[in-house]
């Protein structure tokens, strides 16, 4: 049975953005957006980056470097895992395929 999906309104830095996301996923989706939110509002006020983009960007970076300093086996389900880092990359793919329609 496939998911049924739903857009889902998300705001990044100030930015609005919608996203395809699967209704028992939304949740967790939120959560990620919060995250990544903030993360990219405490490298903005940081003042050494402007650009929204680059901004992104070194937030990913930044995540991912924590994310593959962590210990497998010490609690971490990996299938789980990967499962969200898989949905959250369609979301980043989704929005930004949308975004590439409006410029």
């Amino acid at each position: 049975m496939s998911k049924a999906t739903k857009t889902l309104e998300i705001k990044l830095l100030d930015r609005e953005l919608r996203v395809a996301c699967p209704e028992e996923e939304r949740g967790e989706l939120l959560d990620a957006v919060a995250f990544l939110d903030k993360r990219m509002r405490e490298i903005r006020d940081a003042g050494k980056i402007a650009s929204i983009e680059r901004i992104a960007l070194m937030a990913a970076l930044n995540i991912t470097h924590e994310l593959l300093g962590m210990k497998v086996g010490r609690g971490v389900d990996v299938a789980d895992f990967k499962r969200r880092m898989d949905s959250m990359q369609a979301a980043i793919d989704a929005t930004l395929a949308e975004q590439d329609t409006l410029f």
